[in-house]
């Protein structure tokens, strides 16, 4: 029988969900038997919670700049909803560091990435907003990335069926959610501002290019540095086709193909997940319920 295709909304508001975990007991194998799979995705608690606050500084930025009304509150939004994003991954982070996955080094290079060679240069006129477009075009190269990411997380019951850690799944979910949810906003701020293909092209293969090298060198030092570990455990390329064939990452053929639709002309974001899913989510999350009440509290 055929699935019912979902019916999307129109638009959705945009709203921070204030909320939180109890990461008492999390193993840092969250995963049970899948310590690559595990720190694969651990990564973004160490990229997010500084990514996530420039983010938030590159599009407050952006806002005087910004004339359609309708995009201004969608920024704002995302603003919102960034910086709960970077604050959920640093309770994971700060978790981390207190049960002996010292990271701190790895640490240190996101935030002089994102702290010191991607912030405003002190620049003024005409080269401070072409530089400010420069970035938020990186933005959403990435944010294609995380919607991409958040997709697949919602459709992943694989990682039900492994066991994994069910307020990890409900923190990725969440998040996840969020980022199809808002997928959109980025790339129209870039869009309204300056929208050239090329310079999407080249912000997009140098963000992801440079992002990728990242993530490998921060699951390299996740699994050196977890306790429970030996010195054999490290990761290997070909443990992205066992873990993609198990279903609790993805592969590298998905990472390509992600690659592939953002780089076409007539790409846009809104074909990129499904809103509905994701709403539908939010809706039933642990976490985002929480948050709900103690709101209405």
């Amino acid at each position: 029988m055929k699935t019912p295709k979902r019916q999307e909304p129109a638009k959705v508001v945009l709203q921070a969900r204030d909320v939180s975990w109890d990461w008492s007991g999390l193993p840092l194998r969250w995963i049970p038997g899948e310590p690559f799979a595990s720190h694969l995705i651990n990564v973004m608690h160490l990229l997010l919670p500084e990514g996530e606050r420039w983010f938030v500084k590159v599009f407050s930025e952006a806002l005087p700049l910004i004339k359609d009304d309708q995009l201004r509150e969608e920024v704002i939004g995302f603003i919102g909803q960034e910086g709960m994003h970077a604050s959920a991954h640093q309770g994971v982070q700060d978790y981390f560091s207190a049960h002996d996955l010292d990271t701190s080094t790895y640490v240190h290079e996101i935030e002089h990435v994102f702290g010191r060679l991607l912030d405003d240069r002190g620049l003024s006129g005409r080269r401070a907003e072409e530089w400010l477009i420069e970035r938020l075009a990186l933005v959403a190269g990435i944010e294609h990335l995380t919607a991409f990411l958040g997709n697949w997380v919602l459709n992943s019951p694989a990682l039900d069926a492994a066991g994994a850690d069910a307020r990890m799944l409900d923190l990725l979910r969440w998040h996840g959610a969020e980022e199809v949810e808002h997928r959109a906003v980025a790339y129209d701020v870039y869009m309204h501002l300056d929208g050239r293909y090329s310079r999407r092209v080249r912000t997009y293969l140098v963000a992801v290019g440079y992002l990728g090298w990242l993530w490998i060198r921060g699951v390299r030092a996740l699994m050196k540095a977890d306790p429970g570990l030996g010195k054999k455990d490290k990761p290997r390329w070909r443990d992205l086709f066992r873990t993609k064939r198990r279903g609790t990452t993805p592969g590298y053929w998905d990472l390509i193909s992600m690659s592939w639709r953002y780089l076409r002309p007539g790409y846009h974001p809104s074909h990129e997940g499904s809103t509905s899913q994701a709403v539908a989510y939010l809706a039933t999350s642990p976490a985002a319920l929480a948050a709900e009440q103690h709101g209405e509290a």
